[in-house]
């Protein structure tokens, strides 16, 4: 988890809201994500979805059998759709994110009895680290909004 906090970082240092993910197979990490929502002008790019990606490429296929993936914040819907396609064992998450969180906070995704794989999760791992971040993050951002409002 905390390989994923860095990534988390580099993401705040990069002015994109702080998430990062990481994949590990068999105690390696194979993917590496951060945010890059706005560096890459989608919004597909969130910091799972590269992780995910990094990995496929490190196997060469799109499942990920035998992988878990390690994530700052609370995917969202699809980023626990696209965990459960990946066909990742194991998701471990940070902080809860109550707007969007598809794991506990809005929904449990991962429950449904629909799903064609079934992903382990749990979450609470480094919150704590996690959360400051975020909250750093969103202040900084209030802030320097404030800031320009002075301005004019």
């Amino acid at each position: 988890m905390g390989e994923a906090i860095k990534m988390a970082k580099i993401a705040f240092q990069n002015d994109e809201v702080p998430v990062g993910a990481i994949v590990v197979y068999e105690g390696q990490i194979i993917g590496r994500g951060l945010n890059q929502v706005i560096a890459k002008n989608s919004v597909s790019s969130h910091a799972e979805i590269n992780a995910i990606n990094q990995a496929s490429k490190f196997f060469q296929n799109y499942r990920l059998k035998g992988c878990d993936i390690y994530v700052t914040l609370e995917p969202c819907h699809m980023c626990a759709k696209a965990i459960v396609d990946a066909r990742i064992n194991s998701l471990y998450f940070g902080a809860n994110e109550p707007k969007t969180g598809a794991i506990e906070s809005i929904d449990q995704f991962l429950k449904r009895g629909d799903l064609n794989h079934k992903v382990f999760s749990s979450g609470g791992h480094l919150r704590e680290e996690s959360s400051h971040l975020l909250r750093k993050f969103f202040q900084t951002k209030r802030k320097n909004k404030h800031s320009l409002k002075n301005l004019f």
